[in-house]
């Protein structure tokens, strides 16, 4: 079972996680969550026993207790499931700036990049 571990400290380990859980029965893996770019934690983590009991168990006995002075949030892992990003009629993210899909018609604002006006997308002379 997958369990998530959140509120953790920048202090915590994945080490120190790994022997809290394994009070409850054996830890098959742990992850803490870090940023990409500087590495420091962001604050949560998962937790995977094979034993669904083992697991519930550790669920139910570690949630808000603390650890390396945190009340910890620990509860089960959703899956994850795929995101699909809202898309233009285009195909395209939504929120781009300009050239959007206009219901009226419209161009989007201001001069089109052919030099013409922004009524319609019709040029003017």
């Amino acid at each position: 079972m997958n369990i998530y571990v959140g509120n953790l400290s920048t202090e915590t380990t994945e080490d120190g996680l790994t022997q809290a859980f394994s009070a409850f029965g054996q830890v098959e893996s742990v992850r803490i969550i870090r940023d990409r770019d500087s590495s420091e934690s962001k604050g949560f983590g998962f937790v995977t026993m094979q034993n669904e009991q083992e697991a519930q168990t550790a669920i139910d006995e570690m949630n808000d207790k603390e650890l390396d002075g945190q009340a910890i949030k620990v509860e089960k892992g959703r899956v994850k499931t795929e995101t699909v990003r809202s898309t233009d009629r285009r195909g395209g993210p939504r929120g781009g700036r300009g050239g959007g899909f206009r219901p009226d018609n419209r161009s989007g604002g201001g001069r089109d990049s052919r030099g013409g006006s922004d009524r319609g997308g019709r040029r003017r002379y």
